[in-house]
């Protein structure tokens, strides 16, 4: 866990290091910890550098808690947020927004990106529950992918009807760039909250990830933990949706990577898993800027490299196991 925590501290580092204009080291330094308003690179790095370089941070720490939750309690290896379409959710009702409320408040943003993910999670669980045997993994998983292609076709509608696909196209495909302190104010307090209750349900989760039987027996209420847990698992997507756009693969990825590194405590998988999250968001956003430089690549686009295998090689992995 430290090492992981030193990992991430360091991918921040690197992110504030870097950029368009060249900055030395020791400026960078001294913009963090002795800030001259006057100074150009001090104003760089502190007002554009520094706010992103935390959103990616905190960002990534969401969606990797928030897929780790969703694996735990549906005891689904290939669920996130990203492919079940919760993230497809939050981005349709924040397209909605844009075209039919502009200027709306970042905190009434935060609120109608939950309230997407909400709706989305809603429709999906009630999806796969429509069909004969009831709600299982691979149910859960086909009815996330049709609610996600779905959303994001009704997301491209709006945009192309409304002219606002220049301004969103970015914005879905995932980036920090905009990110600024006002945001961070709003959302950081969110993340935070949010990821100390979903690890204090770490024990539940840890039972329920065996089988309601076993949770049961244990003397966990299986149904009202999952129900917590998929809450906490929405704010975060939601909430970090608003900032960074639908940016898939990261709560696939990270919790694997986790439960490799710790044990199968929740406990323990829940916080590894967003420092996790956050280094690859991190460093996917460090490379979004080096593809291509002055120009920027889709950060959603970078995870996606390493996302997508990864989701292949688990879908192939868990049909030889059925």
């Amino acid at each position: 866990m430290p090492a992981a925590a030193a990992g991430l501290l360091l991918a921040i580092l690197l992110a504030v290091s870097y950029g368009a204009k060249s900055i030395p080291l020791p400026e960078v330094w001294a913009a963090i910890f002795r800030f001259d308003a006057d100074d150009e690179a001090h104003q760089i790095i502190r007002n554009l550098r520094l706010p992103r370089a935390l959103g990616a941070a905190v960002t990534g720490m969401a969606f990797g808690a928030a897929g780790a939750l969703m694996q735990g309690v549906t005891r689904n290896p290939l669920a996130d947020t990203g492919i079940l379409g919760v993230n497809a959710g939050a981005a349709f009702v924040v397209a909605l927004a844009f075209a039919f409320l502009p200027g709306l408040s970042y905190f009434n943003l935060i609120l109608l990106s939950f309230t997407g993910a909400a709706l989305a999670t809603l429709f999906i669980v009630m999806l796969g529950s429509a069909t004969p045997g009831g709600l299982s993994s691979l149910k859960l998983t086909i009815a996330g992918a049709v609610a996600a292609a779905l959303l994001h076709s009704f997301s491209t509608g709006v945009a192309i009807y409304y002219g606002l696909s220049q301004d969103l196209a970015f914005w879905y495909a995932g980036g920090v760039a905009g990110v600024r302190w006002s945001h961070l104010k709003l959302l950081a307090p969110i993340v935070i909250v949010t990821l100390a209750w979903s690890v204090s349900m770490g024990r539940s989760i840890t039972f329920l990830s065996l089988g309601d039987e076993s949770a049961v027996n244990l003397g966990v209420r299986a149904g009202r933990i999952r129900v917590l847990a998929m809450t906490a698992a929405v704010l975060l997507a939601g909430s970090s949706v608003s900032v960074a756009g639908a940016v898939g693969f990261v709560g696939l990825v990270a919790p694997h990577v986790a439960r490799r590194l710790v044990s199968v405590d929740y406990r323990l998988i829940i916080p590894m898993s967003a420092l996790l999250g956050g280094t690859l968001l991190e460093l996917a956003d460090i490379a979004s800027r080096m593809v291509s430089p002055p120009r920027e690549f889709a950060i959603g686009a970078m995870v996606a490299l390493v996302g997508v295998p990864f989701f292949l090689y688990l879908a192939r992995k868990e049909g030889r196991s059925l």
